[in-house]
């Protein structure tokens, strides 16, 4: 499982890796350039397809397989053929914050994490399918990374700065999250950062300083580590045809470090053949 740098770049904050399946490719931020990228590995190319003036958190694909993208000060805005259009303008409180990770669930809504400001810590929002959001879970040290078990029952959530992957049980009928319990816990300086379960129930979670990828069964027992050039491991997924491929992203850090200081592979997207397969995001569903 030796990684490959797939595309030598420098970025700040590299993030939010995610296969598009309709166009074989796979997308990927630097959240704080605001910059959307997309890698085709079959030519080998990647390219800056949209450069918003503020940070991109993240991001889900739609049903018709345009982009929901997830920025400052809870605005949510719509990337269809090279064009955004706003769908949400501000979240009340959140002026000073900016969305990170999210995702969608089987139904087509979005979890979708805030920043912890000045003022307060981060929040966990849902934005559900009609087009209303709320907050479903508040006091989080920088929320990051999620996923859902196979049966899904279960929704896995990174809280970085507490050093938890928190596990929720999860309703898929009503999007409910309740009797949240500790997935692991984190000693030293490393933090976990974005995470993507496989197709056999595995989570996968990058470390943020601690230069790699883990693999832990879902008893929360490590079984495999991937280590990477690069101090900041900020996410992976999977990808490729038949989502046998796992790509991460790395970062300089926002104080662009160099590479001496953080790895010579810092801010690169990588790959390597994880041995076993993935599975495809779910979509969101928004109405627009």
């Amino acid at each position: 499982m030796e990684p490959e740098r797939a595309v030598d770049s420098h970025s700040l904050t590299g993030e939010g890796p995610m296969w598009h399946p309709d166009e074989q490719v796979l997308y990927w931020v630097d959240i704080p350039d605001g910059e959307l990228f997309r890698y085709d590995p079959e030519a080998g190319e990647n390219e800056l397809v949209y450069d918003d003036p503020d940070a991109i958190g993240g991001y889900t694909i739609q049903a018709d397989g345009s982009l929901l993208l997830f920025e400052d000060s809870g605005r949510v805005e719509h990337f269809d053929d090279g064009e955004a259009a706003v769908v949400i303008e501000a979240l009340p409180g959140e002026a000073e914050s900016r969305f990170n990770d999210v995702i969608a669930d089987p139904e087509g809504r979005v979890f979708a994490g805030t920043m912890p400001t000045d003022d307060h810590l981060g929040s966990l929002y849902r934005l559900d399918t009609h087009g209303s959001i709320g907050r479903v879970y508040e006091d989080v040290d920088v929320p990051n990374g999620m996923g859902f078990a196979p049966d899904r029952e279960t929704m896995y959530f990174a809280e970085s700065e507490a050093r938890l992957v928190h596990q929720f049980d999860y309703d898929a009928d009503s999007g409910a999250i309740d009797e949240v319990d500790p997935f692991i816990e984190v000693d030293g300086p490393e933090v976990p950062d974005g995470l993507t379960v496989d197709g056999e129930g595995d989570v996968w979670i990058a470390f943020w300083d601690g230069g790699r990828v883990g693999r832990y069964a879902p008893d929360g027992v490590e079984r495999e580590v991937v280590e990477f050039p690069a101090k900041k491991v900020s996410s992976i997924t999977f990808g490729g045809e038949d989502y046998e491929d796992a790509y991460v992203t790395t970062a300089l850090g926002e104080d662009g470090n160099a590479r001496e200081e953080e790895g010579d592979g810092a801010g690169s997207l990588f790959r390597f053949e994880p041995g076993v397969s993935g599975v495809p995001e779910f979509r969101s569903r928004i109405e627009l």
